[in-house]
């Protein structure tokens, strides 16, 4: 938020639930190269996907991140389907949520798509693995 204006009870709730999901180091990272021009778009970001619809009760963190999952992979958003893998420490989401996930997005918005998102959702756990082995 700007210096001038305190965080609404929004964005303070889209900030406690981003941390919970992707985790303090992530949520630092992208505070400490946020810049002047990126700084609404965190903002509004925190207040709005974290805030208001993470933080609704009607589903659970794990159902969100599968759901985010199959979304990110249909539309081809490689980074953030990385991101929302690793995520699932945090989440409880299962490997076997994310292969079924992806099954869905292979029948419904393609196979090229799903099958990118399994090599993605594959490395994002050997990552995930070798860093609990370390």
């Amino acid at each position: 938020m700007n210096e001038t204006a305190s965080p609404s009870e929004r964005y303070r709730q889209g900030m406690a639930t981003r941390r919970a999901v992707l985790g303090d180091a992530h949520v630092d990272r992208a505070a400490a190269t946020s810049t002047e021009f990126d700084r609404p778009f965190q903002e509004l970001i925190t207040e709005a996907a974290w805030g208001h619809v993470w933080s609704r009760p009607g589903l659970t963190k794990r159902e969100r991140s599968i759901i985010t999952i199959a979304l990110l992979a249909a539309l081809g958003q490689d980074d953030e389907v990385a991101m929302h893998v690793r995520a699932t420490a945090n989440t409880g989401a299962t490997r076997e949520d994310i292969c079924e996930a992806l099954l869905h997005v292979a029948i419904y918005a393609g196979v090229p798509a799903a099958n990118h998102a399994i090599k993605i959702a594959k490395q994002a756990f050997e990552q995930m693995d070798a860093e609990k082995a370390a």
